[in-house]
């Protein structure tokens, strides 16, 4: 029986240390945003590789969906959890989301402006749309329903504060047990990362685990601050919802 779980996340936003985190242990594999080309194919929003990633994966949103969840998923027995990492902005407004009501489901969310600051310095431009923040919130809300489940909300800081608790914390609810092995992970890329690694995957690919979390003081220009200001309440009705152990 594999126990599929989809971390809801959007960019910059430690998701991908996150999933080095569940690959690295011993009964777990892991997707990397398997929606994006469908994304790209729909919006053609001119995002770095725009050709490399239409061509690495489906784009046919039926397609991926059985392509998740085909069964049996792993050659390796020892294998009994899949981990999807999801971007929130990848699914279109008017997405059938019945396919995650028997799911597991967790939705780990940043602050605004520490998600506009990495995103723009990454890419050189930030819109609400990009960052996800408001589609998280509906998405929170439609899931939640379809599921019926009480979904477990985490916060990047928190994560970065106290790891090892948090981590902790999540698989009990989740219901499966904590790994020592999260916690860290050898550098360098992975045969499970998208082709876009390449560009937005520096960071992680020379990191050994979490990095500390420190509290920068961002400057941001008048656009990057109305980005700031339109997700806001987004962000603060999801983090009144976050689980933290840290203390």
């Amino acid at each position: 029986m594999i126990k599929r779980i989809c971390m809801w996340s959007g960019p910059r936003n430690i998701s991908t240390a996150m999933m080095r985190s569940w690959e690295n242990r011993s009964d777990c594999e892991v997707v990397d945003e398997p929606f994006y080309a469908f994304y790209l194919a729909q919006t053609q929003s001119p995002h770095p590789m725009f050709e490399e990633v239409l061509a690495s994966q489906p784009q046919s949103y039926d397609e991926v969906i059985k392509g998740l969840h085909a069964d049996p998923i792993p050659k390796d027995k020892s294998i009994c959890i899949q981990y999807e990492k999801h971007m929130t902005h990848h699914m279109i407004v008017g997405c059938d989301m019945t396919w995650t009501r028997e799911l597991s489901h967790c939705f780990l969310i940043r602050h605004p402006a520490q998600v506009v600051n990495s995103y723009t310095n990454s890419r050189g431009v930030c819109s609400v749309d990009d960052i996800g923040i408001k589609r998280q919130f509906e998405l929170y809300q439609e899931i939640s329903s379809l599921s019926q489940q009480d979904i477990p909300v985490i916060d990047a800081n928190d994560v970065l504060k106290a790891p090892k608790n948090l981590l902790q914390h999540l698989c009990e609810i989740l219901g499966i047990n904590f790994q020592i092995a999260m916690l860290e992970w050898s550098k360098g890329a992975r045969k499970s990362d998208g082709v876009w690694a390449s560009h937005w995957y520096h960071s992680v690919e020379n990191s050994t685990g979490f990095a500390q979390y420190k509290n920068k003081h961002l400057h941001l220009n008048a656009q990057q601050q109305a980005v700031v200001d339109e997700s806001m309440p987004y962000f603060e009705a999801l983090q009144a919802k976050t689980i933290n152990r840290s203390n």
